[in-house]
């Protein structure tokens, strides 16, 4: 976990190999996230993964601050390839500059820990944004309180058209299993702020995986479950659809409220301080 000058904390979802990550078994919970309930579904059309990374942070500003009185649930997906980097990534660790350079695929930093993913096209990104007035619970119960749902809704789409369940796998990853393994459809990051959470992250749907293989490394941390298999023979694809995932992801977190207005402002100035700022992507 990562301590910021403003008191909020990041934290990595992968877990140090010397670890024994847990095992979640999701396809049976039936549990909403308890700080979701009555969520709001926001729908805002973005043009850049800068722009929607700073509009998850404006909105957890938000929550943090008080002005927030509900969760803010939403997804998006990114319209060209990016490389989009932990909060505390070291990006020549990470990532192959001169691949994505020679592909055109761009790098930002995000405001959550966690290892560097790579999100386009075929991979679908989803954000919860809960205020918690009181204070906030344990990193624990904030994945489980998170995964849990998410993890049963996705399961009963998944088994409708005959396909495997997902399992909660590491702090913060959703798995398939199959014959061959378990293979990774979901990483999961957050930023705890004192009074709010903002939790994110991806949904691997029909991505072309390929292209994670050519522009990131290895990673330096892994879960044991990986087994130091590369990128291609450890990330898998839904194929379930954006209407589908879309439907899970509002189930899972009781958003039936739609939503579209967002804070204008406070995306703008974060997208100027930070995430179209070189010194921000650039300073690890």
């Amino acid at each position: 976990m990562r301590q910021h000058p403003d008191g909020s904390q990041t934290t990595s979802s992968p877990m140090p190999s010397s670890q024994t990550a847990p095992v979640v078994a999701c396809a049976q919970l039936n549990e909403p996230a308890n700080n979701a309930l009555g969520s709001v579904w926001l729908v805002a059309d973005l043009a850049t993964v800068e722009e929607n990374l700073a509009l998850d942070e404006a909105l957890l500003e938000e929550a943090h601050e008080g002005l927030a009185t509900r969760s803010v649930v939403r997804m998006w997906m990114a319209r060209r390839p990016v490389v989009v980097v932990g909060s505390s990534s070291h990006i020549d660790q990470e990532v192959d500059r001169s691949a994505c350079l020679a592909l055109g695929v761009g790098i930002v930093r995000r405001p959550s820990g966690g290892a560097t993913v790579v999100v386009g096209p075929g991979c679908l990104m989803w954000s919860v944004v809960c205020p918690y007035p009181e204070g906030v619970p344990s990193i624990e119960r904030i994945h489980a309180s998170m995964l849990q749902p998410l993890c049963h809704t996705l399961s009963r789409a998944l088994r409708a058209r005959g396909a495997a369940p997902i399992e909660r796998r590491g702090s913060s990853d959703l798995v398939t299993l199959s014959e061959r393994g378990l293979f990774k459809v979901s990483g999961n990051a957050l930023r705890v702020r004192r009074h709010g959470v903002l939790y994110h992250g991806t949904l691997l749907d029909d991505f072309d995986i390929s292209l994670v293989s050519r522009v990131l490394r290895h990673p330096p941390r892994e879960p044991d479950y990986r087994g130091q298999r590369p990128h291609g023979e450890f990330l898998t694809t839904l194929k379930l659809g954006r209407g589908s995932l879309e439907d899970a992801v509002r189930e899972a977190f009781q958003a039936t409220e739609i939503r579209h207005e967002w804070p204008r402002d406070r995306v703008e100035r974060l997208l100027r301080e930070r995430y179209i700022a070189a010194d921000w992507t650039e300073r690890l």
